[in-house]
């Protein structure tokens, strides 16, 4: 991945924006597009646009949402504790001891989410996950009064920004899923602005918004757009770490490509397209199965309007929705470069039909 990619990357992955609240993530992403893009926009709800050939009539959109998985302060206690319910899935048990950020519109505030020491625990309660309500996000305030001085209930809480290298071209950081797949689209949009694409097919990229909450960016970003054909960039889980049924998600390792799929939610014809591509320009990719629509941003784009031709192209993870999830650089930029190919094949005259 060349400089320029990797530090965008590395930008989008630090920013904080959970689901609701993704003004930061989409500010990066759309100032970095505009070097590219011939038009840029936002909607109403959040979602950022980036158009190659706005004029033309023939469309094709790419998606990839920008949220992250969060919380919102629900109730400060006298002694200044920060009570919090979950934005999005979350497993408790990785939540004690981390460091998060309150997002204030004052600037972000440091916190904890606290638990007692293992010292001060029964051997009975040592065994139990606590559940969310009964954490506490520490900002090392005095009492209440002290915390309201900067914090109030409807704050915004995420992950502190942790980004780290790892061996062999891989990298750790909270809000992975899903700022890879907004990075991948925004890529793509580079990478055709430097080709010959014809002037009679129009590329959307979307960050969308609000995915870890219903596919909601996804449902009105499509339906404003229209396109004849979509390709959503999620993550999927990679099963070359301990304690995973491959016989559930399949093979899947980081470095070794983006993942394809066959299944509901891919088009016949679009699907074969992408690994028609991958293999005439040699793009390493993976392939698994999807038995249902499942919860990526295809889902709603594939039922927008009259029906969209749509497929998934997952960047391989492991540690979904914790603040360490890990991937790989040449997952990323091969799923950038996999989309490009394949779109610059697309034409008015192609047809999606099955």
């Amino acid at each position: 991945m060349n400089a320029e990619s990797k530090k965008f990357l590395i930008e989008l992955l630090s920013q904080c924006g959970p689901s609701g609240f993704e003004e930061a993530p989409q500010n990066v992403w759309i100032k970095r597009a505009e070097k590219f893009a011939h038009k840029t926009y936002k909607d109403i709800h959040g979602n950022a646009f980036a158009v190659l050939n706005p004029k033309a009539s023939f469309k094709v959109m790419l998606s990839g949402h920008c949220d992250e998985i969060g919380f919102i302060v629900s109730h400060i206690n006298d002694e200044g504790f920060l009570h919090v319910i979950p934005i999005g899935g979350i497993d408790p048990g990785t939540l004690p001891g981390t460091q998060v950020k309150v997002l204030t519109e004052a600037g972000h505030i440091d916190g904890v989410i606290g638990k007692k020491a293992i010292h001060l625990t029964e051997p009975e309660e040592r065994k139990n996950v606590l559940p969310i309500k009964e954490m506490w996000v520490d900002i090392g305030a005095k009492d209440k009064q002290d915390a309201l001085k900067t914090v109030q209930p409807g704050h915004p809480v995420t992950f502190a920004p942790n980004f780290i290298e790892l061996a062999n071209n891989r990298f750790s950081s909270k809000s992975a899923d899903n700022r890879t797949g907004a990075f991948v689209v925004n890529e793509v949009i580079k990478i055709l602005s430097e080709r010959e694409l014809g002037s009679d097919v129009g590329v959307y990229a979307v960050s969308t918004v609000q995915e870890e909450v219903g596919l909601r960016g996804a449902v009105t970003s499509s339906f404003g757009i229209e396109p004849k054909a979509a390709f959503a960039v999620d993550v999927g889980h990679a099963s070359d770490m301990p304690d995973i049924d491959k016989r559930l998600v399949g093979d899947v390792s980081l470095g070794k490509g983006p993942l394809l799929h066959a299944g509901p939610v891919i088009n016949r014809v679009l699907g074969r397209m992408l690994i028609e591509t991958a293999k005439a320009k040699k793009i390493p990719y993976q392939f698994t199965s999807l038995g249902r629509p499942g919860g990526t941003d295809t889902a709603a784009i594939q039922v927008s309007r009259s029906g969209v031709a749509t497929a998934l192209v997952a960047i391989p993870t492991r540690y979904m929705h914790t603040m360490v999830e890990t991937c790989s650089y040449n997952d990323c930029e091969n799923a950038a470069k996999l989309i490009a190919d394949t779109i610059m094949r697309l034409s008015p005259q192609t047809d999606f039909t099955p």
